[in-house]
């Protein structure tokens, strides 16, 4: 492997360690859903509400990260927002009131989502070529999961201990803040700066070229169809936390083994499902669109049988299988959902607005559906509001089907227009 080769691994480790730590804290819920009610004193949907503060800070911050990705450097940004969430991360071990959390995680919508999500995906789609996206985006989701299976298994053993109670649900916060900010200070030696003038060659503004590239992504129908698509991926996405509860419920799991399944369920199926997803859109389907059409019907088959079992007289371990199994169809979706952005050939010079528009739209369910999922839980208490959940993330996947067919038709015909411009030139 050449010089050039293997200092672009080198950069996309360092991206894949910034992405694996910044979300810990934000994301608490994944390990330590329980100890958030108990010692934050949160039911169901005031956690949902909190989720919701920060999807909705987040996808409108998008609308500002589209002038921000493209103007300003990585190595400010990406360091900046690390240490930022750390800081946050120290103030959650005050245990704050509900008006505290609130506040805290729509600051992590600025820090975690719109100062440094946008430019993580822009620098990974600029590392790969077209015939890599699907691949270069699964790796990043499966990078992500190594460190965060890692990180969030080291806070659950600090956890436990420190004794499972308020003291151990502290040090775990502790240990994501001071590994988050390590992260931060390494990034800033280690990712290259992007070395943005405050002219163009030309003597064009840079400010003036920013919003130029974001007029035209805005104004590319392509960008909004990929950005719907995900929409309905991460509609359903945001249902998979709620596994976590119910198998405690439901199924009665004790609330450390509980937190061991909810880093597997979000982390470690990223470990699976991210090259997977990679792999079968890129060497399999050949195309993410399509990708990403059929793994929606996958789901809606797969989420309509588990609706029908008797989960109160199941064993317990086969409960955990059938939910990880279907979190993995949906990890694989999120692996590869980005990389239609070249399918569509959207130009790689607004390649940060675009991503921005994608996460604005695409991250918008983050606004509402878990207050709606957590909603449906505290008014149908048991395995009907479970069933209430389940049913809405099977609609959604519908919905992801209807558009992502209406992608795969504009993918289809931008191919066979230039298949025929290459024909005409070859005449």
């Amino acid at each position: 492997m050449g010089d050039k080769q293997v200092n672009r691994w080198f950069r996309f480790m360092v991206l894949v360690l910034g992405g694996g730590t910044i979300y810990k804290l934000a994301s608490l819920k994944d390990a330590f859903y329980v100890p958030m009610q108990e010692y934050f004193n949160l039911t169901h949907t005031q956690i949902g509400n909190a989720m919701s503060a920060w999807g909705t800070v987040a996808s409108f911050g998008f609308i500002f990260s589209i002038y921000l990705s493209d103007r300003f450097s990585k190595r400010t940004l990406i360091p900046l927002s690390l240490i930022a969430t750390g800081c946050l991360g120290f103030y959650l071990t005050t245990f704050p009131s509900y008006k505290g959390i609130l506040i805290t995680w729509a600051l992590f919508g600025v820090v975690c989502d719109m100062a440094y999500w946008p430019v993580l995906l822009k620098s990974v789609r600029l590392l790969g070529n077209k015939d890599e996206q699907g691949r270069m985006f699964g790796f990043l989701e499966a990078g992500r999961g190594v460190v965060d299976t890692i990180v969030a298994f080291s806070a659950l053993a600090i956890f436990a201990w420190l004794g499972k109670e308020a003291a151990g649900f502290r040090g775990a916060i502790i240990f994501y803040s001071v590994t988050v900010i390590i992260v931060g200070i390494i990034s800033y030696f280690l990712i290259e700066d992007d070395k943005i003038e405050t002219k163009h060659d030309k003597g064009v503004s840079r400010n003036k070229l920013a919003i130029d590239g974001m007029i035209k992504a805005v104004k590319t129908p392509q960008i909004w169809m990929v950005a719907f698509t995900i929409f309905s991926v991460y509609s359903v996405f945001c249902g998979l936390t709620y596994f976590i509860p119910f198998l405690k419920e439901i199924y009665g799991l004790p609330v450390t083994l509980v937190g061991a399944y909810g880093i597997i369920n979000v982390y470690g199926l990223k470990m699976v499902g991210g090259p997977i997803g990679g792999l079968l859109a890129d060497k399999k389907v050949k195309s993410a669109s399509r990708y990403l059409r059929l793994a929606f019907i996958v789901f809606i088959v797969a989420m309509t049988g588990f609706i029908l079992l008797p989960h109160e007289s199941m064993n317990v371990y086969v409960g955990m299988v059938l939910t990880l199994g279907i979190g993995a169809i949906v990890y694989t979706q999120r692996a590869v959902f980005f990389a239609p952005m070249d399918e569509v050939d959207v130009p790689r010079e607004i390649s940060g607005a675009a991503m921005s528009i994608g996460s604005f739209i695409g991250y918008a369910p983050g606004m509402f559906m878990y207050s709606v999922y957590g909603r449906l839980l505290d008014r149908t208490p048991g395995i009907g509001g479970y069933k209430h959940v389940f049913i809405l993330m099977t609609v959604c996947a519908v919905m992801g089907v209807i558009v992502s067919s209406i992608l795969c038709k504009m993918v289809a015909k931008r191919k066979e227009a230039a298949q025929k411009a290459a024909q005409e030139a070859f005449a």
